[in-house]
Parts: structure tokens; sequence; C-alpha cells
């Protein structure tokens, strides 16, 4: 091992696998390690840099906010935070009655969804939280609870109960529910999955089966937020109104941030004093929120999305390679079909040749690029990612 290794492994928790690389800076979607080497990130921090890296819009909030106030408690509020709130309830289509709660991760805002699920239940018979198998929802207890990785759960256990994971299916969603279910919680894309759409009409018959049922539909649109996959958020796709969502990673553009958004009753079911946070909707925070959604909103970067998410699939798929069996996703949350068990290997080759990828599972590359990549991006990703390919297909031959 190298010096950063060597102390990497001596004072970090070995709850995380040794780092691919140390990074020193990066600059739109490229970024640089400690010897200078440049590399093409098309991961950016797992859908969290929106904007790519160093962004002046995102530099200019930071150094704004930070000169002012950066911390009050949630005994205060400031601007950032209602402006926030307001900018989230708006996107989302929450409407009139719409609410925002605000932490500082994905998976506190799905503890903040769970918590929001057992209070469905003033009658006191609805126990039941229903997810889906393959679920990621977070590492905390109570998201642990929810995520559908067997392999995840099986040393925190026992956990939070009441939680049952089910097929992502609708015939296996109409089996589950009835009067004893207090909400479902789904991700209109399981990236942590291999980048696995939902089934053709799944979110519409849930909002119709959750509504009959008196059940909470919550999205989970932590990987999917922001403009991910070419709307604003992954429910959209399917015209429907969901009871809650998630949102944190692409709203942040690389600053930590989370939040629960509530549409119609269910913004009334928190009452004071059942939820907080410290940090949580913090000015600083929350301005650069602001500032990263609003450049998505000025420059377009939703139809960007939209636009050079197929852009990149058909590359990929023109590559040729016998490695290659297909991709799937949505705008610029895209899974890459292999034909072998090598994602891993991928992923090394890839960054032998400057360019940052990640192994979702054995059989599956994912790629979440900046929402403002463009030609010379893409082009420069095919051109890395076929030599790639090429290197690994001739060691395996």
């Amino acid at each position: 091992m190298n010096d950063w290794q060597q102390r990497f492994d001596r004072r970090i928790m070995r709850s995380i696998g040794m780092p691919l690389l140390k990074l020193e800076r990066g600059d739109g979607a490229h970024v640089w390690d400690d010897e200078g080497r440049e590399y093409l990130d098309f991961l950016a921090g797992i859908a969290v840099n929106s904007l790519g890296h160093a962004h002046p819009v995102f530099v200019e909030a930071v150094s704004r906010q930070a000169a002012t106030l950066a911390h009050v408690s949630n005994y205060f509020t400031t601007e950032p935070a209602l402006e926030l709130a307001e900018r989230l309830v708006r996107l989302s289509g929450a409407g009139e009655h719409g609410r925002a709660w605000f932490g500082n991760s994905g998976a506190e805002a799905n503890e903040a969804a769970f918590k929001l699920a057992r209070l469905n239940n003033s009658g006191g018979a609805r126990t039941r939280v229903l997810a889906l198998v393959d679920a990621f929802h977070g590492r905390t207890m109570g998201s642990l609870a929810l995520t559908g990785k067997p392999h995840m759960r099986e040393a925190f256990e026992p956990l939070a109960g009441g939680v049952e994971h089910i097929p992502a299916t609708i015939e296996a969603l109409e089996a589950a529910i009835d009067g004893t279910v207090a909400a479902l919680i789904v991700e209109p894309i399981q990236g942590e999955a291999g980048v696995v759409e939902l089934p053709a009409g799944y979110l519409e018959a849930a909002r119709e089966l959750t509504r009959r049922h008196g059940a909470l539909l919550i999205v989970d649109e932590i990987q999917t937020g922001a403009g991910r996959t070419g709307a604003w958020f992954g429910f959209q796709h399917a015209g429907i109104e969901p009871d809650a969502i998630t949102v944190a990673k692409g709203i942040g553009g690389g600053i930590p941030i989370g939040g629960l958004i509530t549409f119609g009753a269910a913004s009334d079911l928190y009452s004071k004093g059942q939820h907080g946070s410290t940090f949580g909707g913090n000015p600083l925070a929350t301005a650069v929120a602001n500032a990263v959604l609003g450049e998505i909103e000025r420059a377009e970067l939703v139809a960007n999305a939209a636009r050079r998410g197929p852009q990149v699939r058909e590359r990929i798929e023109g590559l040729g390679s016998p490695l290659v069996a297909g991709t799937r996703g949505r705008g610029l949350l895209i899974g890459v079909a292999l034909t072998r068990p090598v994602a891993g290997r991928v992923v090394e080759a890839a960054l032998e040749h400057g360019l940052i990828v990640n192994a979702a599972n054995d059989v599956t590359i994912r790629l979440a690029p900046p929402l403002n990549i463009g030609d010379a991006e893409i082009e420069l990703f095919a051109e890395r990612l076929a030599a790639s390919l090429d290197d690994l297909v001739r060691a395996t031959d």
C-alpha cells in the first residue's frame, strides 16, 4: 500500500473498502488524483454532483452564504430554508398543501418518511409498511429496515418491525395490500439493484391501490430526483401524485442535504416535536441547494438529461462490444448490462483509461454523469469506455 492507503487503513473505520483513488480537485465533469492524472467522472458522486465539480454557481453560493450564516439550529429559520421549501413544493407539484422537512442525507429523509408512515395509523390497525425486494433506502437502522437486500440487513437484525418486502410486480402488490398497510415506499428506478425500472404501469397501479386502502404512497427520489431522469422527479413520468417523496443527492449538487416533501393530507400528519435534526435545513446547505436547483432550471438541464441519456446509450450500444448486452434506465441514470459478471473489472479497466464509472452489481455498470454534459464529454466517454472494454475482452479471451 502507498502512503495514503496506509493512512486510510490505519484510521478510517472499516465499514467501507479501500478507495479507488485519492482525488485532489475537480472541474466540470473531470477530476484529478493526487498524482495529477485526469479522469472523466461519469458517476458524479453517485448522482450527487448535478452541475459537475467546482461549478461557479455552487462555489459562489457556498462563499456568499458562509460569509453570513452557516448554522442557526431549528429554533430559528432563514430565507434560504423558506425559499428551498417553496421551490421543492413547486417543482414537485405538491400544491397548496405541500410541505418540506430538511435533514442531511437520503437515509435521514427515508427515516422521516418511515416515521410519517407510522403516523398514518389513527385507528391503530395500520401496522405494516410495504417495500420492494432489492430496494435500497439507506443504511441507518430505520432506512435499512426498508431496504430489500438481505446481505445488507442480516448483521444488524432485528431491525424495526412491520416492514414486508414484496416483488416489484402489480400482482404482488395487489396480493399484499389491505387495510392494515400504512404505506408503500418505492424507487421509480432501483439504482443500487442495477438501474432497474419499475414495470410499466406500476406507479399508476400503486397510486390507485394505496388510495383505495388508505395507505400512503411514498416515492424515494433520492437518486432519481433533481432532473436526473429527464423530469424533475421520477414519479412525474407516470403522471401521478404521491403522498410524499424523499430527496437528497442531486438537489445539493455536492453539499449534504436531504428532505421529505409531503402532498395533501400527508402534510398534516407530523406535529410539533415528533421529528427534528440539529443541522437539517441549515442556511448553508439550503442556500447552495437553491443555487443548484436554480441553475438546473436556468440552464434547462432537465431537458438536457432527457436528450443526452439516449445519446449516451446509443454510443454504448454502438460500440459493438461482446461484453455489452444492452442498456437501461432513464435520462442520465443509466445501467449498462454486461454479458459476463465482470463489472468490477470493467471499473478497474476504466480507471486505467481515465474514466470513472460504478459497478452496481456483478453484471451492471451504473452511469450518472453531471446533468450538464455535452457532445464533447459523451465522445470522450465513448472513447475511454471502448478502450476499457477492449482491454478486458483481450484479457479474458
